[in-house]
């Protein structure tokens, strides 16, 4: 006679009683079917109750994702496949992993006034808590990670809960196969096309006119690096963009511009160098100079954390084998 060797059920019920069902299971059930890809437990809701049924030895863990989220919905905030993912993994390492901050704020969840923003992988956590953590974080990894949105997500959050007074956002200006002399307009038109990525982000993350009357009053400053020398930024979120395009003296004259109760977050790809001479980059230089120095983290993302569709990582990881198949074939 054949024995039965799965683990013992339990059931239990969850209050829900004045929560919003469409905010916490999603449009079409969609954050009931990402529960049911990691827990084999049973979860019905009905009215104003959920029911679970399944393995005693996870029914802990579902609970703690699930009282998470319903405190989500009870504060009004809008609960994505995202951010259930993301409880979860926060659920799973929580005697090791992050914590809320001393002011009670969730380091990896990011509140901007479009859409409540949370980390997807590993490296995307550890560099949310790095930000929180750190007066300047350098991000360093291919496209596709995070690296520029997040951060200026995070800008944008500490910006509307009032911890900074302002968000300032640069890159280098680098002429990649093109030249600036021949581009059409005024100089602002010939920049902005540069400028393009990090105006993206911050009408993603806040509605276009606030953005614009944000600029208009200098509460939010997006220009090239050239227009960072002889300036102090104080009380301010600053991003770098692009830095492995950066010089050693455009990289550091850009970290001495931090001023009293700012924050600086460098991002750039060392894959995707249009400099001149590419082993000049700032950025490389940084990254072996500043290794350690205390209060500066360096974060490096890989193919595994882009969040861009597959096919994104696969081109990633295809043009990396063929640099270090050309590396060893050199040696």
């Amino acid at each position: 006679m054949s024995q039965n060797t799965d683990r013992p059920a339990r059931s239990g019920t969850l209050s829900i009683a004045g929560v919003d069902p469409f905010c916490l299971l999603g449009t079409a059930d969609a954050n009931l079917r990402v529960l049911a890809r990691f827990y084999k437990t049973k979860v019905v809701v009905r009215e104003d109750s959920i029911r679970l049924s399944g393995p005693e030895d996870e029914r802990a863990e579902l609970v703690g994702v699930l009282d998470r989220l319903i405190a989500r919905c009870r504060k009004g905030e809008a609960v994505s496949e995202e951010l259930v993912q993301a409880e979860i993994r926060r659920t799973r390492t929580e005697r090791g992993g992050p914590k809320p901050d001393a002011e009670g704020r969730d380091t990896l969840t990011l509140k901007t006034p479009r859409k409540t923003i949370v980390a997807r992988t590993p490296n995307q956590e550890s560099y949310l808590r790095a930000i929180d953590g750190n007066e300047i974080v350098f991000a360093i990894g291919p496209a596709g990670t995070g690296k520029t949105y997040l951060a200026v997500a995070a800008a944008v959050d500490a910006l509307s809960s009032g911890r900074t007074s302002r968000i300032v956002l640069t890159r280098p200006a680098v002429e990649a196969g093109e030249s600036l002399g021949y581009l059409p307009g005024t100089f602002k038109d010939k920049v902005d096309p540069y400028l393009r990525p990090l105006y993206d982000a911050l009408f993603d993350m806040m509605p276009l006119e606030r953005v614009r009357r944000l600029i208009e009053e200098e509460v939010i400053e997006v220009a090239p690096l050239a227009f960072m020398r002889g300036r102090t930024l104080s009380e301010a979120r600053i991003i770098l963009d692009e830095a492995q395009n950066t010089t050693s003296t455009q990289m550091r004259m850009f970290l001495t511009r931090l001023g009293w109760n700012s924050k600086a977050v460098v991002t750039g790809d060392v894959t995707q160098i249009d400099l001149e001479h590419p082993r000049a980059s700032g950025l490389i230089e940084a990254e072996k100079t500043l290794k350690g120095v205390r209060g500066i983290s360096m974060v490096h993302f890989t193919e595994k954390d882009v969040v861009r569709p597959q096919l994104v990582s696969r081109i990633i990881r295809a043009y990396n084998h063929s640099r270090v198949t050309a590396r060893q074939s050199e040696e």
